[in-house]
């Protein structure tokens, strides 16, 4: 069930389709991909292809820069799918069973960047490409940083770059083009528009 079918705009529309049911076309460490059936409000039965996922967990530090001003820290790291590399926000798979998203979004801060965080609250979740997956991301902010040993998983994680740069130059970066990552844009224009509270 979709984390965000109470809301009005999903009401509206969800309960006039029907999910019929799922075929396992690939099943793989982290995802599977089915071959799903749907029925429509008139009743036709259609299929699509759906990438079945536990989603995942974003978090932006937020520290003091040596000037006093606010800075954040992200990681540059390459990217498979695209045979790049991508500056994106620390982040990681919700794949601790039982593991809330601030706990996941503290243990990926100190796997990755070697920050670990007294206050972490969520600022938001949102859906990376409901077309095509059931995914859902849940972006988190942490403060009271204080540095501590890496402890990185796997060859991108060890190949990749940490960058600590002011936080309102990564936000220059998304109005220019230079930041893509999902995940990084929407966590840096919130903090950008004072949304950054968050909900702890």
């Amino acid at each position: 069930m979709s984390p965000f079918a109470d809301t009005p705009v999903t009401r509206s529309a969800a309960g006039r389709f029907r999910h019929l049911g799922d075929d396992v076309v690939h099943h793989g460490a982290i995802w599977d991909v089915v071959d799903a059936e749907f029925e429509s409000p008139d009743g036709e039965r259609f299929r699509r292809d759906i990438v079945r996922s536990r989603g995942a967990v974003g978090v932006i530090p937020l520290v003091d820069g040596p000037d006093g001003t606010p800075h954040t820290v992200m990681v540059r790291q390459y990217r498979p799918p695209f045979d790049d590399t991508v500056l994106e926000i620390p982040a990681g798979i919700r794949d601790v069973e039982g593991e809330d998203d601030t706990t996941t979004a503290h243990r990926e801060l100190i796997e990755e960047v070697g920050l670990d965080a007294a206050s972490i609250a969520v600022l938001a979740s949102f859906l990376p490409s409901a077309g095509m997956t059931d995914s859902v991301t849940t972006i988190c902010v942490a403060r009271d940083c204080r540095r501590v040993a890496r402890q990185v998983n796997g060859p991108e994680e060890t190949h990749m770059v940490v960058v600590e740069l002011p936080l309102a130059d990564a936000v220059a970066m998304v109005h220019a083009g230079e930041i893509v990552d999902a995940k990084s844009v929407i966590a840096l224009l919130m903090l950008e528009s004072g949304a950054g509270r968050g909900r702890g």
